[in-house]
């Protein structure tokens, strides 16, 4: 399976590969293959020392679980897509913040685990209710699609992908029970913070998290991940999304995502001027 993916940069908006997180590289393009991601794993890369060291250590300790997930990791790719409160440079600080601290946690995880777990969001959301103010707030999706086109991911407060059937021409409902939100980062404390006995919430705890998992795609399929820029995105009582979205969509599906890409946004901005700043990752099973 060959899936292509282009993300559009707003405010904030993250391409992570787990492959790249492991060897501790921050971002990749804005244009990304998944297909020569697969292709320079860590766990298969002779030359990278570090992710081998990882890899024969775990084995060595007999952590048979890890040595597996890191088998897993050679087959999916990491996503995370964020949007921050506010429009200011102290909010864009935010995403700054978040953004170190993901990446050094996706280290520890992969070590301790060989996999992203809840736990590292847990632990993201506990130090931002903490250290940020009563209305900063972070909102994320999380994603790891895997070569038998599963997708795994985990939302707070962020729109649902976007499912786009080529075989059945529109966009394809997703029942409730698979698709599970939850509060912004730093808006609700966990209910395992380690100091819960003295923490304070006039909202109350955040319940733990959990993993959406969808099993997708056919031949052609188009996912979209987007920030709720683009899901209000109107031009006087019209609203863009999913109706005339979709219609774009539909035009250009035998395109690749750059071009879908490239099309989406030209017609976003011909629809009327964002009164938001919009993110897009498109991905495209070929």
């Amino acid at each position: 399976m060959k899936i292509r993916a282009l993300a559009l940069f707003g405010q904030v908006c993250w391409l992570l590969l787990l492959d790249v997180i492991f060897r501790n590289r921050p971002l990749t393009p804005v244009c990304a293959s998944f297909n020569d991601a697969y292709k320079r794993c860590p766990v298969a890369a002779a030359e990278n020392v570090d992710s081998a060291a990882l890899w024969g250590l775990a084995s060595e300790e007999g952590r048979h679980d890890v040595v597996q997930h890191l088998e897993w990791c050679r087959r999916k790719a990491g996503i995370a897509l964020v949007d921050v409160s506010g429009h200011r440079m102290t909010d864009a600080l935010l995403a700054a913040m978040l953004h170190q601290a993901f990446l050094l946690g996706a280290i520890y995880e992969l070590d301790d685990h060989g996999r992203i777990t809840r736990r590292l969001f847990e632990n993201l959301n506990t130090r931002f209710y903490q250290s940020s103010g009563a209305h900063k707030f972070v909102s994320l999706i999380y994603g790891e699609i895997a070569e038998d086109a599963s997708f795994r991911f985990l939302s707070a407060a962020m729109p649902f992908p976007a499912v786009f059937s080529s075989r059945h021409d529109r966009f394809m409902e997703v029942g409730a029970d698979l698709r599970i939100s939850f509060p912004p980062l730093g808006m609700m404390p966990s209910w395992d913070v380690i100091d819960r006995s003295t923490t304070t919430s006039s909202l109350g705890f955040k319940d733990h998290y959990e993993m959406n998992k969808w099993l997708l795609m056919g031949e052609g399929d188009i996912l979209l991940l987007h920030t709720d820029g683009l899901a209000e995105h109107v031009s006087g009582t019209e609203e863009y999304f999913p109706g005339r979205l979709e219609a774009v969509i539909r035009e250009t599906k035998l395109g690749s995502a750059r071009e879908i890409f490239e099309a989406v946004k030209t017609d976003v901005l011909a629809f009327s001027p964002p009164a938001d700043d919009i993110s897009l990752v498109v991905l495209k099973r070929r």
